[in-house]
């Protein structure tokens, strides 16, 4: 069977599964939020296809995606991750995840978990978009603009109002896909 999907995962193995599997699905675990989180932060400037190509090489060196791990790296490990070829090699980014897992570990402190205080935002639901073609779906939005402008003042890094938007999508915060996707009911 033949299903119909967002425009933007069209002919690429890896991007049809992440699309069919994970794209848009709510999200309400800390763990996985700050994987993602982390994926966005390096796709900065980049696409998407970009970081997920690089995914498992991102999960082997940033120890799983375990922020309490990564809030503790020095500076010799900085300098190791800047050396690993399967990874993008940005300093600033890898600074940036390292003082995201800080930034990241005390919201979680003060809400008790990261997502108490990520799904705040839109009372713990799901914001249910009508997108007709991906190409029309915003890249940011004030609610984006929001939740960037709060995490900054939180001391995270790398977080603009694209990036968080991009976030909520995959984290399913906002569904934007097509309303002619097959995922678009299911999620």
């Amino acid at each position: 069977m033949n299903k119909n999907r967002c425009g933007w995962c069209l002919g690429n193995d890896l991007y049809e599964a992440y699309h069919d599997e994970e794209w848009g699905t709510p999200v309400y675990d800390d763990d996985t939020l700050f994987e993602f989180l982390m994926l966005e932060t390096f796709q900065a400037g980049l696409s998407w296809i970009t970081v997920l190509k690089k995914r498992e090489n991102f999960r082997k060196a940033f120890d799983e995606f375990n922020y309490k791990k990564i809030a503790k790296y020095n500076t010799d490990k900085v300098e190791a991750l800047l050396q690993d070829t399967g990874i993008i090699r940005n300093k600033l980014k890898v600074k940036a995840t390292v003082t995201n897992a800080q930034a990241f570990i005390k919201i979680q402190e003060e809400f008790g978990s990261f997502s108490k205080y990520i799904w705040g935002f839109v009372d713990g639901q799901p914001i249910k978009n009508a997108v007709e073609n991906y190409k029309n779906a915003p890249a940011n939005t004030p609610l984006s603009d929001a939740i960037s402008k709060d995490l900054k003042k939180r001391g995270f890094k790398f977080v603009g109002s694209t990036v968080i938007y991009a976030h909520m999508q995959a984290t399913g915060m906002v569904n934007d896909h097509e309303v002619s996707c097959f995922r678009y009911h299911e999620v």
